[in-house]
C-alpha cells in the first residue's frame, strides 16, 4: 500500500526533499543542478528513500514546488515565442504602463518584452468592451500569419485579441487555425490564461505562459518518467503560486501559475504553525540560499494577491518587471539569502545583494570556485555554522576560504575578516527589517508585537535579531525549517482558481447573470480539481474585485456563496476599503469589475496545543566562540542537538541549536523554549512585558 509522500522544492541554491511516512519524516538538502534540475531530485529521492528504507513503491503521492518556470523568464532562456494580436495593437506590450518605474534614473532601462517586435504579428478583428463584434476575424489573414511564422520557425504562440475576455470566440476560432497550420508549437490563448480586464497584463501573461510553456512541458514530462523508472508509482502533484497543488496536465498548459511556488509552501507552512501556536499575528520569513521572502498572516489568514512581477529590470524595485496576472500569496521578496555576494561600495559602505553565488559555484567556503564573499561566509566566520554539519554535512565549509574573501572585503573598509562578517550580518538582518516595515505600511499594518516564523536554510541564523529590530519579542522555528518550503507542500490543499471579468456598476447589478457566470466558473475549477482528489468535499470561496467609479484599481471583497443583492454588495465593498484605507468615500458609485471563484479540497488548521511541563535541559555537547554583530562581543556559546531537546525544555542563550538542516542562534538575552510540538520558541527576555 502506498502509504508515504515525497515533497521536492527546487530553490536557486538547493534543492530539498522531504519525506514523510505514518510514523515520521525525513529530509535532505542537496545543491541545485542549474543545468539540469531534475538531476538533483532524482538523487536526492534516491538518497533519500535510501536513507528511510521506503520501497519506492510505497510512495503515494509526489508534490514539487519548482522555481524554472521563474529562472526560464529572468534568464531569457525560454522558447522561440510569437505573439498573434488584433491589428494596430502589436506594440501593447512594450507601452506597457506609459509611466517611469523609477523618474530620478535618467538611464533607466525597461525590461525588453519576451516576444521581439518581428514576431508580434497583428490579424484584422475587432471585438468591443461590451463583447460585441466590430469587425469579423480575417481568417485568410490569421493563415497568412501563420505562413510567416512557420517559416520563423517559431516553437510557442501567444494569442491575445482586443476585449476576448469578454467575447472568446475570435480567439477560439484562431488557435483551432493556428493549431491546424503549426503542428507541434505550443499554443497560449488569453481567454484561457488570463481572461480578465486589462490589456497588457493579460497580453503579458500570455506571453510568458506561451515563452516557458515548451520548456516545462519537457521537464515535467521527463521528471515523470523519472520517477516511474524510479519506481514510485503515486501521482505527480505541482505547487501553484496560490498556495494549492494541481495537477500536471495543468502545470503543463499554465505554467505561469508555478511562478514563486516555492514561496507559497512556506508561506503555507507558517500558517499551519501560527493555528498550532495560536498565533493570530505573525510573520513568516523564508530565508533561503538566494532570497529572504516576507509575508504577514493576520487571523490565521495569508495575504493575496492577483498580480506579480517576475524578471524585474531592477530586481527589486516595483515596475520594472513583466506582470503576470495570476493568484499569489502576496510576499515581498529581497536578495539577502546565504548566498548573496557582499562587497563595498565607493563610500566605503557594506551592500548585500541582490546578486547571489548560489550554487555554482557558491559562496567562498563552498570552495566549489567561489571567491566573493557572501552572507553564508559571514555565519560561518561569526561562529553560526559548524563546518562538518551543514547541509547534513554534503558541503564541509573552508573557513580559511572565508575568511579569505571577508578579509579581502574588510581591506577596502578598514576592518579585518571578524568585523567584516559582522557587517554583513547586520546589513543583511537591516535590508530585511527595512523591507517588512515598508511592506507591512503598504499593507495598512505594522510588524511590532508579532511573532516571527522562521523557516529556510538561513532564517533560524538570523532570526533573533531581525525580531528585535521589528520590535517582536518571540521567535518560531518549526521542525525540519531548514526545509520549510517542502514541508509546506505536504500540507497544501488540491486547489484551483477560476477568474472572469464582467463589469457591473451596484445600481445595475445583474443577480441572474452572476449566478449563471459562478455555475460556469465551478464546472471549470471542478474539471481541474475533481482528478486529482476524487471523492474529497471541496471548499469553494468567491471575491468580487470592486472599487469607486473613476479609480483606477480594485480590491478584493470576500462574497457569500448563498447569493447576495447590491446592498449586502456595497456594505462588504465598504467594510474591506475601510480596513485597507481607514476610511470610505461617500456619495461616489461602486462597480464591480472581475469576478473569482476558487475550488479547494477542506484542509482544516490545526488547533493550539498546550504547553508543556517543564522538564530540565541536557547538557550542552560542548562550546563554540560566537561573535554577536549587534554587540561585538565574541564569548562562548553551549551547543546543544535538536534531537535531544524535548518539549517543556527552556536553555538560556547564547547558544546553538544545531541540525542538519540548519542553526538556530539563541542570542544573550534570548531563551529558547521547546513547545509540545518540538517546536523552537524563541523568547527576548529584555522585552517590554505585554
Amino acid at each position: 500500500m502506498s502509504t508515504s509522500r515525497l515533497a521536492v522544492d527546487i530553490g536557486g541554491t538547493f534543492t530539498d526533499l522531504v519525506l514523510e511516512t505514518a510514523s515520521r519524516s525525513w529530509s535532505i538538502k542537496l545543491l541545485t543542478t542549474p543545468a539540469a534540475p531534475e538531476e538533483a531530485v532524482l538523487e536526492g529521492a534516491r538518497r533519500i528513500l535510501a536513507e528511510a528504507g521506503v520501497a519506492p513503491r510505497e510512495v503515494g503521492l509526489v508534490v514539487h514546488g519548482t522555481t524554472l518556470a521563474t529562472n526560464a523568464l529572468i534568464e531569457r532562456k525560454g522558447a522561440r515565442t510569437a505573439l498573434v494580436t488584433t491589428a494596430g495593437f502589436r506594440d501593447s506590450v512594450e507601452i506597457a504602463w506609459e509611466h517611469r518605474f523609477d523618474q530620478y534614473d535618467l538611464l533607466m532601462e525597461r525590461p525588453e518584452p519576451l516576444v521581439p517586435r518581428n514576431l508580434r504579428l497583428g490579424v484584422p478583428e475587432r471585438v468591443a468592451a461590451d463583447g460585441a463584434v466590430l469587425l469579423p476575424l480575417d481568417e485568410a489573414a490569421l493563415r497568412a500569419v501563420a505562413a510567416e511564422l512557420r517559416a520563423a520557425a517559431v516553437q510557442s504562440l501567444a494569442v491575445c485579441f482586443l476585449h476576448s475576455f469578454t467575447n472568446e470566440a475570435h480567439e477560439r476560432r484562431a488557435g483551432a487555425i493556428l493549431a491546424a497550420e503549426l503542428p507541434g508549437v505550443a499554443l497560449s490563448l488569453s481567454c484561457e490564461v488570463a481572461p480578465e480586464i486589462r490589456e497588457y497584463e493579460r497580453a503579458s501573461t500570455t506571453i510568458a505562459n506561451a515563452y516557458v510553456r515548451p520548456l516545462m512541458d519537457r521537464y515535467l514530462g521527463g521528471l515523470e518518467d523519472g520517477l516511474r523508472a524510479l519506481g514510485i508509482p503515486g501521482p505527480l502533484l505541482l505547487m501553484m503560486s496560490s498556495g494549492g497543488v494541481t495537477t500536471v496536465e495543468t502545470a503543463r498548459r499554465f505554467p505561469v501559475r508555478l511562478v514563486e511556488s516555492g514561496p507559497a509552501g512556506g508561506a503555507i507552512l507558517a500558517q499551519h504553525i501560527a493555528a498550532e501556536n495560536g498565533l493570530d499575528r505573525a510573520v513568516a520569513l523564508d530565508m533561503g540560499g538566494t532570497t529572504a521572502k516576507l509575508t504577514l498572516l493576520d487571523g490565521l489568514e495569508l495575504q493575496r494577491s492577483r498580480q506579480f512581477e517576475v524578471a524585474r529590470a531592477y530586481r527589486f524595485i516595483a515596475g520594472s518587471g513583466l506582470p503576470v496576472r495570476i493568484p499569489v500569496i502576496e510576499l515581498v521578496e529581497i536578495g539577502a539569502g546565504g548566498g548573496s555576494i557582499a562587497r563595498a561600495d565607493t563610500l566605503g559602505r557594506i551592500g548585500v545583494g541582490p546578486d547571489s553565488a548560489g550554487s555554482v559555484p557558491g559562496p567562498a567556503c563552498y570552495a566549489r570556485g567561489g571567491t566573493d564573499p557572501t552572507v553564508t561566509d559571514a555565519d560561518a566566520a561569526l561562529g553560526r555554522l559548524d563546518p562538518g554539519r551543514f547541509a547534513g554535512g554534503s558541503i564541509p565549509l573552508d573557513l580559511d576560504r572565508a575568511a579569505a574573501a571577508l578579509a579581502a572585503l574588510g581591506a577596502a573598509l578598514g576592518l579585518d575578516a571578524a568585523g567584516a562578517a559582522a557587517g554583513v550580518a547586520e546589513i543583511v538582518d537591516e535590508t530585511m527589517a527595512s523591507a517588512a516595515r515598508v511592506h507591512a505600511v503598504e499593507n495598512g499594518k505594522d510588524t511590532a508585537d508579532r511573532t516571527l516564523i522562521a523557516f529556510g536554510g538561513a532564517a533560524p541564523l538570523h532570526a533573533a535579531r531581525l525580531a528585535r529590530k521589528l520590535g517582536m519579542a518571540r521567535v518560531v522555528v518549526p521542525l525540519g525549517a531548514g526545509v520549510g518550503s517542502a514541508h509546506g507542500f505536504l500540507r497544501a490543499p488540491i486547489a484551483y482558481e477560476v477568474v472572469r471579468t464582467r463589469a457591473m456598476r451596484l445600481e445595475a447589478l445583474d443577480t441572474a447573470l452572476l449566478a449563471d457566470l459562478f455555475a460556469t466558473m465551478r464546472v471549470e475549477a471542478e474539471a481541474v480539481v475533481r482528478p486529482a482528489a476524487p471523492g474529497e468535499a471541496l471548499a469553494e470561496a468567491r471575491l468580487a474585485f470592486m472599487r469607486y467609479r473613476g479609480q483606477g484599481h480594485e480590491i478584493p471583497v470576500p462574497l457569500a456563496l448563498g447569493g447576495f443583492d447590491a446592498a449586502e454588495l456595497r456594505g462588504r465593498f465598504d467594510a474591506a476599503y475601510a480596513g485597507l484605507f481607514g476610511r470610505t468615500i461617500p456619495r461616489l458609485e461602486v462597480e464591480a469589475i472581475t469576478w473569482t471563484l476558487s475550488l479547494a479540497t477542506h484542509r482544516p488548521l490545526p488547533a493550539p496545543v498546550p504547553a508543556p511541563p517543564t522538564v530540565a535541559a541536557p547538557a550542552p555537547t560542548g562550546a563554540r566562540f560566537l561573535l554577536d554583530p549587534a554587540t561585538g562581543v565574541r564569548e562562548a556559546a553551549a551547543l546543544f542537538e535538536r534531537t535531544a531537546l524535548m518539549p517543556g525544555m527552556a536553555l538560556a542563550g547564547p547558544a546553538l541549536i544545531v541540525e542538519d538542516e540548519t542553526t538556530t542562534v539563541v542570542p544573550r538575552g534570548f531563551t529558547a523554549r521547546i513547545n509540545a510540538l518540538g517546536q523552537i520558541m524563541l523568547v527576548d527576555d529584555t522585552a517590554a512585558p505585554g
